[in-house]
């Protein structure tokens, strides 16, 4: 890859996606688009870049991205975030909204699924009195082809065996092959949506719960203001927001105070 095409390649994703490419990533970049550039037939990252260059239609142009965007995951990811959620803020959001009887909660950036998937198992293994209430998860990627992965609910030995714990597998998934299916009724049970998070964000519902993890370490400083400015504005007071291990709302938006007493990065929305 040339110096010029890297350059183009790093503007074309900050400007689809945010994301920061910093030099030193050539390979990684390579990497990635070689892919690509094959299944479309054309032969070198060089062609690829070229035809961007000279305006591809917008098919290429979200597979570029979408290959450059990082989808690691995995069931229960870290456990303390998870942890935190069972035994503590759970409980304090069905206090909160005990009236309205109404849970909204979203999974951002949610990859191939198994974040949202590992909040609507703890659902329903650890708040059954949640049975009778109107519980809303939507999970949210700009990524299409990773959105029809989380959608189909199906994963791999390998992926199951990332944070699942065994009598969860057991009770909600099917041996498919050699992957493992989840069960119909969980998977309904999440609205998967695709959706850029640096672009116009459509109409959402009062939030009180927005899983934002590992997210913002890829973006600049004004645009992980914004993301936080726009997820403030949809949260409900006292909400919370989690954000990964890296990741801080500190000199960022004054609209979070971080939950000193959980671990997992939890902040909730200053009523």
């Amino acid at each position: 890859m040339t110096p010029d095409d890297f350059t183009f390649v790093c503007r074309f994703v900050r400007d689809r996606s945010a994301i920061v490419l910093e030099p030193g990533k050539e390979y990684l970049v390579e990497t990635r688009l070689a892919p690509v550039a094959k299944a479309l037939r054309l032969g070198t990252v060089g062609a690829l870049v070229a035809r961007l260059r000279a305006g591809a239609p917008e098919e290429v142009r979200a597979r570029v991205t979408e290959a450059m965007v990082t989808t690691e995951t995995s069931f229960y990811r870290d456990a303390h975030p998870f942890d935190a959620l069972r035994t503590a803020v759970l409980p304090d959001l069905i206090t909160r909204r005990a009236q309205a009887r109404r849970l909204n909660v979203w999974s951002a950036a949610c990859s191939t699924g198994q974040e949202p998937y590992s909040i609507a198992l703890m659902l329903r293994e650890h708040f059954p009195e949640l049975g009778g209430w109107d519980v809303s998860l939507l999970a949210t990627d700009l990524s299409a082809d990773v959105l029809a992965k989380a959608r189909e609910g199906k994963y791999s030995q390998l992926e199951a065996n990332r944070g699942l714990p065994a009598a969860l597998l057991v009770k909600y998934f099917r041996q498919q092959g050699t992957g493992w299916q989840l069960n119909d009724n969980v998977r309904r049970a999440v609205d998967f949506r695709e959706m850029n998070l640096v672009r116009p964000w459509p109409a959402l519902p009062k939030m009180d719960l927005v899983f934002l993890r590992n997210v913002m370490i890829y973006f600049d400083v004004e645009t992980k203001k914004g993301i936080l400015s726009r997820v403030a504005k949809v949260l409900n007071p006292g909400g919370y927001l989690v954000l990964g291990g890296a990741e801080t709302t500190l000199n960022l938006d004054t609209s979070f105070r971080r939950v000193e007493t959980l671990k997992g990065g939890y902040y909730q929305l200053v009523a």
